[in-house]
């Protein structure tokens, strides 16, 4: 059986705050209402969360123009690696997303989870490309150079 409910959070995959959405009775009933997630679609519910869509939905435009204006920020901008190097161009230390994520928090003084560093760690001298996911379909390639160190 199937049931309507009010949501007042994100839930991916689902919805957003202020859509009613209709979902099976134990989804609604043992994880959507006890966590707070969402509530009965009854009239003075919907007229509250009404409101709630409203300051959700400019918050979404502001993360969105945020996004972009740091996305032509990073847009071509060039990180340098040094590492020590052993054998032809082998690297001791690999580069990996975490490193590129503090890098453009100390360069640029944004904090970027590395998980949205889309790579594979680096591990030889060279100039690469790396892919910063921002938001949705919002992303900036940086360049990576790793260069040898004594």
């Amino acid at each position: 059986m199937n049931v309507k409910v009010l949501l007042i959070k994100e839930v991916p995959n689902l919805g957003v705050p202020g859509d009613v959405v209709e979902v099976k009775d134990g989804y609604a009933r043992n994880y959507l209402l006890p966590k707070k997630l969402a509530v009965l679609p009854t009239p003075h519910n919907v007229e509250r969360f009404r409101k709630l869509r409203e300051q959700y939905e400019l918050e979404l435009a502001d993360r969105r123009t945020r996004a972009q204006a740091l996305a032509e920020k990073l847009q071509g901008a060039e990180l340098v690696f040094g590492r020590k190097v052993h054998d032809v161009d082998k690297l001791y230390a690999a580069v990996r997303p975490h490193d590129v994520a503090k890098a453009i928090q100390e360069k640029f003084g944004v904090e970027i989870e590395p998980a949205k560093v889309v790579m594979e760690p680096i591990e030889l001298l060279g100039e690469y490309e790396v892919q910063v996911k921002l938001y949705e379909d919002i992303a900036a390639t940086l360049k990576v150079k790793v260069e040898p160190i004594d």
